[in-house]
């Protein structure tokens, strides 16, 4: 009759090594998430008096009625920054930036 040894329990070391490798695929998978506004090949526009966004391909302007968004003011993310400053912004048609009343 041949003699079996018990099964043996992982290390503490292991179970933490296991802890921190799934922690770390969670962190950095919920950068994923993040919902880009524009596709790759894309870029976003505004129209001009508030009202809406878009996006547009690289090698193509804007439609009329519609503007490029600021340099430095452009949202790259659902929800990020300018995302949101841009729900109570737009450009006028001299390509000011204007506040938009409330409730538009």
């Amino acid at each position: 009759m041949s003699r079996t040894r018990p099964l043996r329990r992982p290390s503490r070391t292991t179970a933490g090594l296991a802890a921190a490798v799934t922690a770390l695929a969670l962190f950095t998978g919920a950068c994923s998430l993040d919902e880009a506004v524009c596709g790759g090949g894309e870029y976003p526009v505004l129209t001009v008096g508030g009202g809406g966004g878009a996006c547009v391909p690289d090698d193509e302007e804007p439609p009329k009625g519609w503007a490029r968004y600021p340099e430095g003011k452009v949202p790259k993310h659902v929800g990020d920054e300018w995302d949101v400053y841009w729900e109570t912004h737009a450009l006028d048609e001299n390509g000011r930036t204007v506040e938009l009343p409330e409730g538009e």
